[in-house]
């Protein structure tokens, strides 16, 4: 039996993925989560999923993170990001971290079951004008490449320090020690290479959609 995951915090949106799905593969059996967490929560439940649908812009997500987060992670559940960001930069993007595939949100039902189908298939499926496109940056490619390095743990300690979180609303967040989330934090800027905690959130922005968004943390 084939396995969907999908991740979008819209239910109009989640609904119209699962009827696409459901006339391509009637017998599929789906999941769905509405927040990144639950995202990572229903990956790790589901280990042997065929393939994820993920929207870019949910709850606790920063750009690509996830996307590079779940490819290191997971690197054999293959991912299509279905987003409204449908700007070729966006989407080339999208692609060149990992992504198998890329649905503008404008598409129609038959356009999504075909990508759906040619991704399960094995074959990557994007708009042209994303395949035309240039591919990402030196700087950007190298910070994916040290975030791939960060424990699940330490990458949520990080996402959080991207929202203006302090090391006690952090501890207290995950039910650890500050003194833990200390020595995370050592930690994430040793294999990002940073030297404080305002560098490595300034780097991890290089994966943002908006880098103008970035809330940059406080030193403490």
């Amino acid at each position: 039996m084939t396995t969907l995951l999908i991740a979008d915090d819209h239910p109009l949106f989640r609904e119209a993925l699962r009827g696409a799905v459901q006339r391509l593969l009637p017998d599929a059996q789906l999941h769905e989560a509405d927040s990144v967490d639950a995202l990572y929560a229903m990956v790790e439940a589901n280990p042997d999923a065929d393939l994820l649908l993920m929207d870019l812009n949910m709850p606790g997500a920063h750009g690509f993170n996830a996307l590079v987060h779940l490819r290191a992670a997971h690197p054999q559940l293959p991912v299509v990001v279905v987003s409204a960001r449908e700007e070729a930069a966006v989407m080339r993007r999208a692609l060149d971290h990992g992504a198998l595939g890329f649905i503008p949100k404008s598409a129609d039902s038959a356009t999504i079951a075909t990508a759906i189908g040619q991704v399960l298939d094995g074959e990557r499926w994007a708009p042209e004008e994303a395949l035309a496109a240039p591919g990402i940056g030196h700087d950007e490619r190298e910070t994916a490449q040290r975030l791939r390095e960060l424990t699940p743990q330490q990458f949520r300690v990080l996402q959080m320090l991207g929202s203006g979180r302090l090391n006690k609303q952090i501890g207290y967040d995950l039910g650890v020690s500050e003194a833990t989330i200390k020595a995370h934090v050592t930690a994430i800027l040793r294999k990002l290479g940073a030297t404080n905690r305002t560098q490595a959130v300034l780097m991890a922005g290089r994966l943002s959609l908006d880098p103008d968004s970035l809330v940059l943390p406080e030193d403490e």
